[in-house]
């Protein structure tokens, strides 16, 4: 059978976002030239959550950009022979301050992924990476500026984040992998 623990609740996903949104704001002295970039899936809902708490705090909105990261991936050929791939991307990050945001951290490849996918869209004045779950097991030398929960996990556990805007409930759980 396999476990499944459930580590952030509802409640607990806003309270790291609202945490994140000040810390953010704080460390950038407010949000002159600031975007978030969130990387699909999970990150993307993550991004607009903050985008939201930002603009009730500082009361002006922030723009929030999507960023398919598949053709990056150095495990493109483990996924699928013809990857679906939705390269849309109509942002304007140069000179920009670039919160790349995501769900999860685990070995970094994905951040890689996604910072060799923002050269190429421009120049950014800086990138700074914000996640809801740091689970460690890093592969490459790549640490988040933000993080919701630090998670210490096997390398035989899943972690699973759920946003209602995907998945129709807010919860992030551990699951065995076997």
């Amino acid at each position: 059978m396999k476990k499944k623990v459930m580590i952030m609740d509802d409640k607990a996903i806003f309270r790291a976002t609202t945490r994140i949104a000040n810390e953010i704001i704080e460390r950038n002295k407010g949000i002159q030239d600031l975007v978030l970039v969130g990387v699909k899936t999970r990150g993307v809902p993550f991004a607009q959550r903050l985008a939201s708490k930002i603009q009730e705090i500082e009361g002006k909105p922030v723009k929030v950009y999507d960023l398919d990261i598949t053709l990056y991936r150095d495990d493109l050929s483990e996924i699928d022979y013809f990857p679906v791939v939705n390269e849309k991307f109509e942002g304007d990050i140069t000179d920009k301050i670039v919160v790349l945001v995501d769900d999860v951290i685990y070995t970094g490849r994905t951040v890689r992924a996604a910072l060799d996918a923002l050269v190429e869209k421009g120049r950014p004045q800086k990138v700074q990476l914000a996640v809801l779950i740091d689970r460690g097991h890093r592969e490459l030398p790549i640490r988040p500026d933000y993080v919701g929960k630090n998670v210490p996990t096997s390398k035989k556990e899943i972690v699973d984040v759920k946003f209602k805007e995907v998945d129709k409930k807010d919860e992030v759980l551990i699951k065995d992998k076997r």
